[in-house]
C-alpha cells in the first residue's frame, strides 16, 4: 500500500509538472504551439496537476512560502477544469513561457534541504 503523500510530495508533482511543460515548449513558437492540438492537451494537463497538487498542499505551508501564488494557480487549475470550453491556448501558452519558469526556481528553493530525502511516490502510484 502506498504511503499517504505529503506537502513534499505535492510540491515535488508540482515541480516535476512544471519542468515537463517547459520541457515541451522549448524551442518551440506560438505558431507551433497554437497548430499543435496534441501539444496544447498535453500542457492543460500539467497545468491542471500542478493546480491540484497546489491545492491540496497544506494551508500551514501555503501560508509559509509566500512567494508561490497559490491561490491563482488553484483558480487556474478550477477554471480549466470545470469551464474547460472557454480554455484560451493564448493564455495557457503565456502561463507556461512566462509563469512556469519562477514557479520551478522557487518551488526548486522549497524542496532543497528535502530533495536529498526520498524519492517522490508519482501519482497513482
Amino acid at each position: 500500500m502506498a504511503r499517504p503523500l505529503d506537502d513534499p510530495d505535492r510540491i515535488r508533482h508540482m515541480l516535476e509538472s512544471a519542468e515537463k511543460a517547459l520541457q515541451l515548449v522549448k524551442g518551440k513558437k506560438q505558431t507551433e504551439f497554437l497548430q499543435d492540438e496534441i501539444l496544447q492537451l498535453a500542457l492543460s494537463r500539467l497545468v491542471e496537476i500542478i493546480g491540484e497538487a497546489a491545492s491540496r498542499v497544506t494551508k500551514v505551508t501555503r501560508d509559509r512560502q509566500q512567494k508561490i501564488p497559490w491561490r491563482d494557480i488553484i483558480a487556474t487549475r478550477h477554471r480549466m477544469v470545470h469551464d474547460y470550453y472557454l480554455v484560451n491556448v493564448e493564455v495557457l501558452w503565456e502561463i507556461v513561457k512566462h509563469d512556469l519558469r519562477p514557479l520551478v526556481n522557487n518551488l526548486k528553493q522549497i524542496l532543497q534541504p528535502k530533495l536529498k530525502r526520498r524519492p517522490s511516490p508519482k501519482p497513482g502510484s
